[in-house]
């Protein structure tokens, strides 16, 4: 039996290796295949070949972080910046639910002009005009009073990638005013609260190592969250890193494939910024591990404007063309969209914050 072999068998039957070990994972692509069938055959045992759609409405690009990597950071003076009304949103979320959306993902940037009384008012009208969908937040760092009145309003989940664990790293990413512990600990407060949780981080941003993204990898151990984002970094011009390579598909991948095993249970989406980088992206995404799509029902009017990073595909297709073009894509890969709320499966496991 081989390293490579070895280490894969025991993340089957341990969901978890040394740090030596799984470096020496993540550095090889000579057990890639051996990777991605096991991955598929643990996803396939857990959720059979169902992929979960997510329409994701993106309702603000205004934000007042200043994030090193982002488009749509405070400091980018060239984006223009559009808010979406209550009446739009719900606009997309009955396109949507006619395309058989269950789940609707209402993402922004942290846009103090959607203050708690407003956001409460808009997860209060989706659910009572779509009673039997899940809505998903992706709106930032908000005090631990804030997410309970959006939990209590009737919000199901909530996204909010860590970026990066490591305090070294998380610094040269970010302006001063903004901290990891923080990150965390609103993490933490969202899984005491009852939300179904989201975290990850970016595949090869500037200054990342392996040890990094192994550091990544125990924080998701710990905080065991519901659903798991991994996405490959993708530069864009109008940020300090504009000279700065995105971020490689097949560690990307890899590293998916690590993920599904570690946490068999996870919702982990094949994402827009895989399909960005590569043609065919999210299809390999799906056949490493990933269970979850997001297609775009924003209006066509305003996607361009959010551009977290560059050349982000789907932007001129209008909400249908997306499903349905998502449709074909799940269908060659060889798998099929699930038209329900798509909610986590759980195992139980004790959590203890680190």
């Amino acid at each position: 039996m081989t390293e490579g072999k070895a280490m894969i068998d025991k993340l089957l039957q341990t969901r978890d290796l040394r740090d030596e070990e799984l470096e020496a994972l993540l550095l090889t692509d000579a057990y890639d295949g051996e990777l991605a069938r096991s991955a598929d055959t643990v996803r396939q045992s857990v959720y059979g070949k169902d992929v979960y759609i997510r329409g994701l409405i993106e309702f603000s690009n205004y934000c007042k972080n200043d994030c090193l990597y982002c488009g749509i950071r405070q400091g980018n003076s060239a984006v223009k910046r559009y808010r979406l009304s209550c009446e739009q949103i719900l606009s997309c979320c009955g396109e949507g639910y006619g395309l058989g959306f269950r789940t609707f993902v209402l993402q922004g940037g942290e846009d103090p002009y959607y203050d708690d009384a407003m956001m409460c008012a808009i997860v209060s009208r989706i659910k009572a005009e779509f009673s039997d969908c899940a809505v998903t937040l992706s709106i930032g760092e908000r005090p631990r009073e804030s997410y309970q009145a959006l939990f209590d309003a009737g919000a199901d989940r909530y996204l909010l990638r860590h970026e990066t664990a490591d305090r070294e790293h998380y610094r040269r990413l970010h302006p001063e005013s903004m901290s990891l512990d923080n990150r965390k600990e609103c993490l933490w407060n969202l899984k005491e609260i009852g939300y179904q949780v989201g975290a990850g981080f970016m595949v090869g941003s500037p200054y990342q190592t392996i040890s990094n993204i192994v550091s990544d990898i125990r924080f998701l151990q710990a905080l065991r969250p519901d659903m798991i984002g991994i996405g490959p970094y993708i530069t864009h011009r109008q940020t300090p890193f504009r000279d700065f390579p995105s971020g490689s598909l097949e560690l990307t991948l890899r590293i998916l494939s690590v993920i599904r095993l570690m946490f068999p249970y996870a919702l982990i989406p094949a994402t827009t910024a895989l399909g960005t980088i590569a043609p065919g992206g999210r299809e390999l995404g799906l056949a490493r591990g990933a269970n979850v799509v997001m297609p775009n029902l924003s209006p066509v009017g305003v996607r361009k404007l959010y551009e977290l990073y560059q050349d982000k595909i789907c932007t001129g297709e209008e909400a249908a063309e997306c499903r349905y073009c998502l449709d074909r894509r799940v269908t060659s890969a060889g798998y099929a969209i699930a038209v329900h709320r798509g909610d986590v499966k759980r195992e139980r496991e004790a959590v203890v914050p680190v």
